[in-house]
């Protein structure tokens, strides 16, 4: 009988996780690189690219292409730009050894060329957050995906990607035969890697069996976090925190809770694009002082 899962909660290990050392370099802490789609579908990865960047990766790179390169340079300062023209110009960017973190889905579309592209990113082996596109590009034959993750993969699915994913534990779970914790366990032991189950209720297993739970219900309740986007910076904060170099189950539990924080502190009327400037004061709450 596994235990039950334990509720994540702000505290020292969580501000140690998080906290800067005072002579460290940028370079100290990753440099994650965000996949964006072509024209017109830049914003979801521009808004996982300032939420990893505000986590604290010391580097960010949104990748897009070359089409929609004027499109996100007008949108963005501190993060970088590089634009692919082909498969190739992609491999050529990810054999960068300074890449530590990958994030993969927002905005990227669902054809072929998502399929070819989550294909390569996987096969860096870099530690990877897969999010929205990339989770339902591979809705016909799932099986496919996991036999590419690795054990520095997060999947961040909300219900519907779940459901594509995992029918069978979907269907057990909206029957009431299993709990959200339970299907969760099932589905990360499948992957092979962590899987973060999204909702107000948030839940995150790691493929050996562990579990957490991010609650924003209650006394912690976030009810603004359901608007457009939330969920692309919920995937920058875990590919930040990938980058600098947070296991996987710590990574993907920090930024649930950082999310729910977020919202909480700037309250309603909330738009995805506040999610990344309400964390300085989470992190100053937290006591954190680097």
């Amino acid at each position: 009988m596994k235990s039950e899962a334990r509720v994540i909660e702000g505290g020292p290990a969580l501000r140690d996780r998080l906290a800067k050392r005072p002579e460290a370099h940028k370079y100290d802490y990753g440099h994650a690189l965000v996949l964006a789609g072509g024209p017109g579908r830049g914003g979801a990865a521009r808004l996982a690219a300032r939420a990893a960047l505000r986590v604290g990766a010391g580097l960010v790179t949104v990748v897009c292409p070359v089409a929609a390169l004027a499109e996100n340079a007008a949108r963005l300062d501190a993060v970088m730009l590089r634009g692919v023209a082909d498969m190739d110009d992609l491999v050529e960017e990810l054999a960068d050894p300074r890449i530590t973190a990958l994030c993969l889905g927002p905005g990227l579309g669902t054809g072929d060329e998502t399929l070819a592209q989550v294909t390569a990113c996987l096969g860096a082996e870099r530690a990877c957050v897969l999010d929205a596109d990339a989770l339902t590009a591979f809705a016909d034959a799932p099986e496919t995906l996991f036999a590419q993750l690795h054990e520095d993969c997060v999947l961040t699915p909300h219900g519907g990607e779940f459901r594509r994913l995992f029918p069978d534990l979907a269907a057990g779970l909206e029957a009431g035969a299993m709990s959200k914790v339970a299907a969760t366990r099932e589905a990360a032991a499948r992957a092979g890697c962590t899987v973060l189950f999204k909702g107000a209720e948030t839940v995150i297993a790691a493929a050996d069996g562990r579990a957490w739970i991010s609650d924003a219900r209650g006394d912690r309740g976030a009810p603004w976090l359901a608007t457009a986007g939330s969920g692309d910076v919920l995937a920058g904060l875990v590919a930040g925190l990938l980058a600098r170099g947070l296991a996987p189950h710590e990574a993907a539990g920090t930024a649930a809770w950082l999310h729910v924080e977020a919202a909480r502190a700037f309250g309603p009327g909330l738009i995805a694009e506040d999610l990344p400037e309400a964390l300085p004061a989470v992190f100053r709450a937290l006591g954190l002082q680097g």
